[in-house]
């Protein structure tokens, strides 16, 4: 049977159209690596869609879907983007973004919102129980207590330094992934501490700098564990920062399909999961 060639019809009469496809490039004058079709995410609190884009700081923010006019959203509460980053201010143009955080029905806010943010936190959470009764969204649970240290487990999440600082990882060094997209435009699977590539050295380091200063506060801190990667090349220490594996590291062209995952160490803030001792029985390296 030949198949007959298409015709610019449909078979009702309409006029068939084709709309060619794109391809998602990150172009090289971006401050951005990330394509922004990967960054739409959901809400883990209330359910609703979010987008999700770097900004000038160490944090990514969570910006609510769509544009707003400007006379809906106070100067307070506008965003705007340029080259894929985000920027908490307005640039005036007549539309603007605003944090999804600010809207956001499962997030309490002690401060009156205006009438216009009232509205769309009321319709999202609408959505939100929408999306509850049926079976699509379920509230995440509450984070269990931080487990007490054992010496001989690894730290779930442990703190590394690299380039003279103090991260603090989301998962254990060795499940570290890479955020570069593949041929097949899937996210690279390969570790970051991958096979062939030096590993770093765990090590007691103070939790706070040591300062002889008299207008710094000095915090009674104690030597803590942490996964040191000063003695590396600069080269390969940029590599773990922006968390590629060796076949994505810079400077390829590759984009990348998630923000990395790397958050500044806090002495206080991340006090549950410093651990005093070194980890007995580290996962060996292949």
């Amino acid at each position: 049977m030949h198949r007959h060639p298409a015709t610019p019809h449909h078979r009702d009469g309409s006029l068939r159209t084709r709309h060619p496809r794109r391809t998602l490039n990150v172009a090289h004058d971006s401050p951005s690596r990330l394509l922004r079709c990967a960054q739409t995410a959901r809400c883990p609190h209330c359910g609703n869609p979010i987008d999700r884009h770097s900004t000038t700081g160490p944090d990514p923010v969570s910006l609510h879907p769509g544009e707003l006019p400007v006379e809906l959203v106070p100067a307070d509460y506008r965003w705007h983007l340029a080259s894929g980053i985000a920027y908490p201010a307005g640039d005036g143009n007549p539309w603007c973004r605003i944090a999804h955080p600010a809207v956001c029905p499962a997030d309490t806010h002690p401060v009156d919102l205006p009438d216009s943010l009232n509205a769309i936190r009321r319709r999202l959470a609408l959505h939100t129980r929408r999306l509850i009764d049926t079976a699509g969204f379920t509230t995440p649970p509450s984070p269990p207590p931080p487990t007490p240290e054992d010496p001989g487990c690894r730290p779930q999440r442990p703190v590394v330094q690299l380039l003279y600082t103090h991260y603090l990882a989301p998962v254990p060094v060795e499940d570290i992934q890479c955020v570069a997209q593949t041929v097949r435009r899937t996210r690279c699977a390969t570790p970051v501490l991958a096979p062939g590539t030096a590993p770093g050295r765990w090590t007691l380091m103070p939790a706070t700098p040591r300062t002889h200063s008299a207008r710094h506060l000095a915090l009674p801190t104690r030597d803590i564990a942490v996964y040191d990667l000063a003695h590396l090349s600069y080269r390969e220490q940029l590599r773990w920062r922006t968390q590629h594996c060796p076949t994505h590291a810079p400077p390829t062209a590759a984009p990348d399909l998630a923000l990395a995952d790397w958050e500044p160490f806090g002495p206080l803030v991340h006090h549950p999961f410093t651990a005093t001792r070194l980890p007995a029985n580290p996962r060996p390296h292949r």
